[in-house]
């Protein structure tokens, strides 16, 4: 059975193909000739999640899921939120780090957390999955793996960034990969 990723990131395709059941085969926009980018003009993950699962679908007609996360800080009005890529203005990892950090300074309570949210869209019915991994917003940047929040985010009962811990281990604690256990339950009880 097919399903489509609602993403161009071929990378994303990849690390997600390994963890589904072996029934399914996942393909991305560029695979079916969607040239376009999705715009995100919700402001919640769920809609904007939503968004990229319709317009996929509604091109392919084949059973489409997508993801939306982002880090949300509490203690700065739930910020970056549905903006976390965007939230400097300049779409630059670094810059968007700086804003948090500089945002967050004299503020005590640097409680975060990544979220992910996943929609799945076949046409008729929508399913929604959810993850989210509770941490602490450090002070400085740590570590060089990962990408976007990775060197400032501390996960729960860790004393290392996510940038800083080994992928194999992030790719099991993190946002995403709980949202994606959910979907896998799901996708293995349904009845296709």
């Amino acid at each position: 059975m097919d399903i489509l990723l609602a993403t161009h990131n071929e990378h994303k395709k990849q690390e997600i193909q390994a963890i589904f059941p072996k029934f399914i085969t996942i393909k991305s926009l560029s695979d079916i000739g969607f040239d376009e980018e999705i715009d995100e003009t919700a402001i919640t993950f769920n809609e904007n999640a939503l968004i990229k699962a319709k317009a996929g679908f509604e091109f392919s007609k084949i059973p489409t899921f997508s993801d939306d996360s982002g880090l949300v800080i509490p203690s700065i009005n739930y910020e970056p939120g549905v903006y976390s890529a965007r939230y400097a203005g300049t779409g630059n990892s670094s810059d968007n780090i700086e804003k948090v950090l500089f945002n967050l300074k004299g503020i005590e309570d640097r409680s975060a957390y990544f979220i992910c949210v996943i929609c799945y869209f076949d046409g008729i019915e929508i399913h929604y999955f959810e993850g989210k991994v509770w941490g602490k917003i450090s002070t400085e940047i740590k570590g060089e793996n990962g990408f976007g929040y990775d060197p400032i985010f501390i996960p729960n009962n860790y004393d290392i960034s996510f940038a800083e811990i080994p992928t194999e281990v992030k790719n099991t604690i993190s946002h995403r990969a709980l949202a994606l256990k959910k979907f896998i339950t799901f996708l293995n009880n349904k009845k296709f």
